[in-house]
């Protein structure tokens, strides 16, 4: 009886052990099942995921892609002031009429031969400017004045190739976001428009004009729009350029604040406003009619002033008129560039928008002492093209100023 009961018990415990062995062998196998399974997904999710990784690392444009292109875009506006102050000099030194043919591709090739150099001076010779000033010049004296104005015209190109090769190349690396997309075309845009500009601007010096007494030039409008365009070109540049390389200060937007970036905003029109009207002092030579300062012929209020019938002729086509209204805006300028360097101090700001701000104020005195200068002493050469350039720097800190004065981008 008791071998029977223990055989019994026995039996049903083998019973129950291999059900239970079984079962857990089942338990296992499906989750060593569900295991491989898990592997294998992440595998392959590794697996699609490891190109995606580097892309993104890769992805453009970039904090990296960014600095290049600003850079590059300093570049581009530091090649814009080359052609500026070589304008600048061309006009001073009376050369921007001696080439009268425009030709893209061909004049890069200046006269290499003698009777080249002659076949080119004979030309020169068919127009106004020869024929009324320079009728006694010198094939060696065309020489000169040949060169300068081949130079401005090599440089222009050469600000052309600096725009338009580096724009083909980033876009198709893919270096340029929307926005830059349409800014970088309207940089280039204007760079061809820019000389187009330049040639209509000559052409109205080569024109035969039997009516006027007066010599040969360009017209002062044509010449304000050349230069207009150009510090447009080059403001632009700039301001991009400095937008990509430049962080943006955490500054609390106070009242006094806001007031800062308003005036900083006008003071730099009104700059602009001054290098613009210079133009048109160098168009009508108009820097060689008062030689005096602070008073205009011992008159604070030149008597022709408005000599000139309608008035609003005066202030484009009087040279009394052009020169007194290209004092009061250097004047306004420095008042300006004065008001906001002392209300600046009222202001906590960075390090770098103090630095900016004060040597704005510092180039804006050095700037009317070039001016005067160059009227007190009759417009030397190399006086007058450094106070032309001198509008150039004094336009760049106003632009380096609004740069560290922009808001955080929302």
């Amino acid at each position: 009886m008791l071998l029977s009961s223990l055989r019994t018990t026995i039996l049903c415990g083998c019973r129950n052990a291999g059900k239970e062995f079984q079962h857990s062998s089942h338990q296992r196998s499906s989750q060593l099942r569900q295991w491989l399974v898990k592997r294998n997904q992440s595998t392959i999710t590794v697996e699609a995921g490891a190109p995606s990784a580097p892309a993104a690392a890769a992805a453009v444009p970039n904090a990296a892609t960014n600095r290049i292109v600003g850079r590059w875009l300093l570049g581009c506006s530091g090649l814009v002031v080359g052609a500026v102050v070589l304008g600048g000099v061309t006009r001073l030194t009376e050369s921007g009429l001696s080439m009268v043919d425009w030709h893209l591709v061909r004049e890069m090739k200046p006269p290499q031969s003698q009777a080249e150099w002659e076949a080119e001076f004979s030309k020169y010779q068919q127009f106004p400017e020869f024929k009324i000033m320079n009728h006694d010049m010198t094939l060696s004296e065309f020489k000169f004045i040949f060169f300068m104005e081949w130079g401005h015209r090599m440089w222009g190109r050469l600000v052309g190739l600096a725009y338009i090769l580096p724009t083909a190349y980033f876009w198709k690396k893919g270096y340029f976001n929307r926005s830059m997309k349409g800014k970088v075309l309207g940089l280039c845009g204007f760079v061809f428009f820019q000389g187009l500009l330049g040639w209509y601007m000559v052409k109205s010096g080569l024109e035969e004009k039997p009516e006027s007494h007066d010599i040969p030039r360009v017209s002062q409008y044509r010449l304000s729009a050349h230069l207009g365009s150009a510090l447009l070109l080059y403001t632009a540049s700039l301001w991009t350029g400095l937008s990509l390389l430049l962080p943006v200060h955490k500054m609390a937007d106070t009242k006094n604040l806001m007031l800062l970036r308003r005036f900083a905003k006008g003071t730099g029109g009104l700059v602009f406003l001054t290098a613009l009207s210079g133009a048109f002092v160098a168009g009508l030579d108009a820097g060689l009619v008062y030689n005096s300062f602070p008073k205009m012929a011992d008159r604070w209020i030149p008597e022709d002033l408005l000599a000139f019938s309608p008035t609003l002729k005066n202030f484009f086509e009087n040279p009394t008129t052009v020169q007194f209204d290209h004092r009061i805006l250097a004047m306004s300028s420095l008042a300006a560039i004065t008001s906001l360097y002392l209300f600046s101090r009222r202001v906590v700001l960075p390090r770098r928008a103090k630095i900016a701000i004060g040597l704005l104020a510092a180039m804006a005195y050095t700037q009317v002492a070039l001016g005067v200068s160059t009227l007190l002493l009759y417009v030397p050469t190399p006086l007058a093209a450094t106070h032309q350039s001198g509008s150039v720097a004094l336009l760049s800190l106003a632009i380096w100023v609004l740069a560290e004065l922009r808001k955080m981008p929302k």
